[in-house]
């Protein structure tokens, strides 16, 4: 390791620079950072560091605060201090209560001559958009009046373009069930690196966008009929 590379890691980010940071992070993004956050901040942060050849945080705090950083770099700093926990089918009962209640009752009070709108709030590298589009396209394989779109939302830009892509390792889809793997799934054929990615007639169903939930105003649509908002729910307490 060099030593440039050493003295980035060396740095340490103070008291009063946690807290001013971690303050712009609540008041812009929800996001609470508690004092012992402090080295977890310290220690993502320092990619930035590396990245942008600054020594100091003071250096980093500054440029973010500027209006070059504010337009340019907060984008990077919240792709690095947010979490990306998701999983296929996490929390499976969700997804059972859509199958098993919600649609079948759609049935009913929707004339179906608009798709089912659903919107995954913190969709992350889009596991749980992907699964709600499986449900709803196992639902409408026995139900072919009907439609659905989905939109995913992130304030990660890194996440969304993992998304976007739709490539997963194996290994995140182990637990999922064979008939929707063999249906869904494309294998890839390297043995040693084995990855998947989402079917095309699930990825056109499916649009992803950057979105602060901390705004006053939304730029999607006004409606949906099912929103997906826990994995925001358990991080912000908005």
């Amino acid at each position: 390791m060099s030593n440039n590379l050493n003295n980035i890691y060396s740095v340490e980010l103070t008291q009063t620079q946690f807290d001013k940071l971690s303050k712009f992070i609540y008041d812009e993004y929800g996001i609470k950072l508690p004092p012992v956050k402090k080295i977890m901040l310290q220690s993502r942060l320092h990619k930035r560091l590396k990245e942008l050849n600054f020594k100091t945080f003071e250096e980093y705090l500054t440029y973010v605060f500027s209006p070059n950083g504010m337009d340019k770099e907060v984008v990077h700093m919240m792709d690095v201090v947010s979490t990306n926990k998701t999983d296929f089918f996490r929390e499976p009962a969700h997804f059972e209560y859509i199958s098993e209640v919600l649609l079948p009752k759609f049935k009913t009070t929707h004339s179906f001559s608009n798709p089912v709108k659903i919107w995954s709030s913190a969709s992350s590298s889009g596991e749980e958009a992907y699964t709600i589009a499986m449900v709803l396209s196992e639902f409408l394989s026995c139900n072919a009046s009907y439609d659905y779109s989905i939109l995913g939302t992130d304030i990660s830009t890194k996440v969304l373009k993992m998304a976007i892509n739709a490539v997963y390792d194996m290994e995140r889809v182990k637990d999922m069930p064979m008939t929707l793997k063999k249906k869904y799934l494309l294998r890839s054929k390297d043995a040693e690196k084995p990855k998947v990615r989402i079917v095309p007639e699930l990825r056109k169903k499916v649009q992803f966008q950057r979105l602060n939930l901390m705004d006053k105003t939304y730029a999607v649509d006004s409606y949906f009929d099912i929103i997906f908002c826990r994995n925001v729910l358990i991080y912000l307490d908005k």
